[in-house]
């Protein structure tokens, strides 16, 4: 099955996911992440995710720290562990922007 946006939007709901971590590697390959709500999911693949580049080794100076991270659906996974009162966790890769959208190198 092909992962694309509606894919994981109508997963996220029908299996009760409350959390995705969106993850990238620095520039050492270092795993790092953060989380987001499933209410923020829809907001992420259209705009991305705004974050600090400056506090990742390797990314940006702190005067031009602003990236974005946007979801790759096709990376999209739930994770085998939850809490039960928290709900299920997933995962996606993404890819990291400058603010005007263009790939950050």
């Amino acid at each position: 099955m092909k992962k694309d946006v509606n894919y994981v939007l109508k997963t996220v709901k029908d299996k009760g996911v409350r959390f995705i971590k969106i993850w990238f590697v620095d520039i050492l390959g270092q795993l790092k992440s953060f989380a987001i709500t499933d209410r923020e999911l829809e907001g992420a693949f259209r705009e991305g995710m705004g974050f600090d580049g400056s506090s990742i080794e390797g990314f940006a100076r702190i005067y031009e720290s602003d990236l974005v991270a946007k979801p790759d659906p096709a990376t999209f996974e739930i994770l085998p562990w939850h809490l039960e009162e928290e709900g299920k966790i997933a995962r996606m890769f993404c890819d990291i922007l400058s603010p005007d959208g263009k790939p950050y190198a």
